[in-house]
Formats: C-alpha cells, sequence, structure tokens
C-alpha cells in the first residue's frame, strides 16, 4: 500500500476539499483580484524563505506557484 503523499505547494490537505480555495476565491472576488493577491503571496513567501531553516525550500516553491498564478500562466485558469 503507496502512502499519499502531502504536497504542500501544489494541493495542501488542508486547503483542498469540493472546491480549491483560490478557486472560491476567483468566484467570490474575480480573477483579477486573485491575480493580484497572488503577486502579494509571492512576495511574502520569498519574503521569509531565508528567515526559516527547514521550509526555505518550500516557501521558494511556494513563491514560483503563486507568481505563475499571477501571471495568469496557471494550467487550470
Amino acid at each position: 500500500m503507496t502512502k499519499k503523499i502531502d504536497d504542500q505547494v501544489n494541493s495542501p490537505k488542508h486547503y483542498t476539499g469540493d472546491i480549491e480555495c483560490i478557486d472560491a476565491m476567483v468566484s467570490a472576488f474575480g480573477e483579477e483580484q486573485v491575480r493580484i493577491y497572488s503577486k502579494l503571496n509571492a512576495f511574502k513567501y520569498l519574503w521569509r524563505c531565508d528567515k526559516k531553516h527547514t521550509k526555505s525550500k518550500t516557501d521558494l516553491q511556494k513563491a514560483r506557484w503563486y507568481t505563475i498564478r499571477a501571471a495568469g500562466l496557471d494550467p487550470r485558469i
């Protein structure tokens, strides 16, 4: 039996359910507002990535994910 690994970058367990949080945000606020949010969130992850010893790589991966989302390059859009 293979244990499913929690993907903290692309699909963290605490953000999933019947609908992904980011998709609910688009429904509530619109695509442009979510792109602005994504740009700000990428900045946050870059800002703090060197301040954590164990999560630096994860923060850089999250910043990349949000940058791609902010640029409109997320294949789900």
